[in-house]
């Protein structure tokens, strides 16, 4: 990768980065279009490829999330534990049926419109003052918080059972899944994106090690210097992001990152087509 090029994605992965991070998600999802496209990389590789991105950019959100304590712990080990063994299964689906690009981009472009939509349709949570997440309850059924003078609570089960199966959907992808979980935690546990992004960041970056992990025993090594330019980008843009977080609106987030991503699915599903 000469000079230019490592600029450009080190750019692209900084802004896209800054921007997704308020909502949880790493921005692979979006990374992994721009590798496809721009820099003309859609062998299984570029999955695992994009996988360094997130091991590389997600620490510095994760970190910041917990200095702020913002960072919920048994929520990020919960996503974490259950994406995993679904990221193998969804590994084996991409190498095995979706090798060729153009059904791998039909793929991607229903995914993200999965996501667009969800974001959108997300109902509006009141805005609150940002504070400290504490801890209220744990058990193997249940955890209860409380946040911004609210209590909030999540069944473990429920959480378990649906990263799973997002973790099949992120394996083939190339993402650990917080693009897709986040927007099922807000919108469908009620939970606070303000409690809820440093969680999935964590579960994303646990879920990431073990992608690059799968792809390279089935052949797939990932591009290294790719994704470590890549992943730099997104270092900084994680730390910007996570910090920026708090002074934005959820409602300006979500609505921003589900338009971005709705246009860009329909630009892949069109491409399958014609």
């Amino acid at each position: 990768m000469d000079l230019s090029n490592f600029i450009l994605v080190t750019l692209f992965a900084f802004l896209i980065s800054s921007f997704t991070s308020q909502a949880g998600v790493s921005g692979a999802f979006l990374i992994l279009p721009f590798q496809i496209s721009v820099l003309g990389f859609s062998s299984p590789a570029v999955s695992s490829t994009n996988f360094v991105y997130n091991i590389v950019a997600i620490p510095s959100g994760v970190y910041r999330y917990i200095r702020e304590g913002r960072f919920l712990k048994p929520l990020a080990l919960v996503i974490a534990f259950g994406t995993l063994p679904g990221i193998f299964i969804g590994a084996l689906i991409r190498v095995t049926y979706l090798p060729d690009p153009k059904n791998f981009k039909l793929f991607v472009g229903v995914v993200l419109l999965y996501l667009g939509l969800r974001l959108l349709y997300t109902k509006k949570s009141e805005r609150r003052e940002v504070r400290v997440a504490r801890i209220v309850k744990v058990s193997i059924r249940e955890v209860v918080y409380e946040f911004s003078n609210r209590t909030y609570s999540f069944s473990v089960l429920k959480v378990f059972l649906i990263a799973f199966l997002i973790g099949i959907v992120g394996g083939a992808y190339g993402v650990g899944g917080g693009a897709m979980i986040a927007p099922i935690l807000v919108s469908v546990f009620g939970l606070p994106i303000y409690t809820t992004a440093g969680a999935t960041l964590f579960a994303t970056f646990i879920s990431s090690i073990a992608g690059v992990a799968y792809y390279s025993i089935l052949g797939y090594s990932p591009n290294w210097i790719q994704g470590l330019s890549i992943g730099i980008g997104g270092f900084f843009g994680m730390y910007v992001g996570a910090g920026m977080q708090k002074f934005m609106p959820e409602r300006v987030i979500r609505i921003g990152l589900s338009v971005l991503i709705i246009v860009l699915a329909i630009k892949y599903i069109l491409q399958f087509f014609l």
